[in-house]
């Protein structure tokens, strides 16, 4: 019995490859690196901390536009507003507590497929170093009065919130690290004891300006909620760090 080879419809075949081609686009998507869109600017070079490690840093703290991206998304319950003479694209982002910024961190790493995440407080301290001046003779020997011989002895920033690039620059290209934000770090004040403290159970985080200070994790702002240890920041934002080099594509 003779047989005949089953020809494969033209319209199927067509199909199959229609198929074939999404299933390679999704996977391409998959695993292409960050959005763009989404993409914060990153200093020129990585800090190098005492251990070696590299620490990459976003250029300019995060600002109201891409703050109100993270609300615009669903991410962020803050929505943030500028002055009428203000660019949303180049005013810090303020008025933030810690839990605020733990908001928009898991969107950005989301949005980003990125690591990204806060300093703590030594490497914060470490990066701001090249800008900040000189620490004089303290009035003060107790370490938990550190931060009141900080306050008396160095000239005070006029606290007056800026545009982005009106403070100084490190020598990796880190922007406004001594301007009138003070920036959340992971680091979790434990008051005297010392005691270490599950962050997600932390009731304030160390913030890095002018001085250190210590604020309770709800406070937006420090004039009115209060300064666990020193004299109150002048605003409250944060800025991103990432232990991998960014890269888009």
């Amino acid at each position: 019995m003779k047989t005949t080879a089953a020809k494969t419809s033209p319209f199927l075949l067509s199909a199959v490859m229609g198929l074939a081609v999404v299933a390679l686009v999704g996977a391409a998507l998959m695993l292409r690196g960050p959005d763009p869109i989404d993409a914060p600017q990153m200093a020129e070079s990585p800090g190098v901390m005492p251990d070696g490690a590299a620490l990459f840093v976003q250029k300019y703290e995060v600002t109201v536009a891409e703050w109100n991206a993270c609300h615009a998304a669903g991410r962020c319950e803050l929505a943030l507003r500028v002055a009428a003479n203000r660019d949303a694209a180049t005013m810090p982002a303020t008025g933030l507590s810690y839990i605020d910024v733990i908001e928009y961190l898991a969107w950005i790493k989301d949005a980003t497929r990125h690591d990204f995440r806060l300093p703590t407080l030594a490497e914060w301290e470490f990066m701001a170093a090249p800008v900040m001046p000189k620490t004089p003779d303290p009035f003060f020997t107790d370490p938990s009065l550190s931060w009141a011989s900080a306050y008396l002895l160095e000239p005070q920033t006029k606290r007056v919130l800026r545009p982005q690039g009106a403070f100084d620059t490190t020598p990796e290209g880190i922007v406004d690290l001594n301007g009138s934000v003070w920036e959340w770090t992971a680091e979790c004040y434990a008051g005297a004891s010392g005691i270490d403290i599950d962050p997600a159970r932390c009731p304030a985080f160390f913030v890095g300006g002018e001085h250190v200070a210590a604020i309770p994790f709800l406070v937006r702002d420090p004039a009115r909620g209060g300064c666990a240890v020193g004299t109150p920041p002048a605003h409250l934002g944060l800025r991103l760090v990432s232990d991998r080099s960014w890269r888009i594509g």
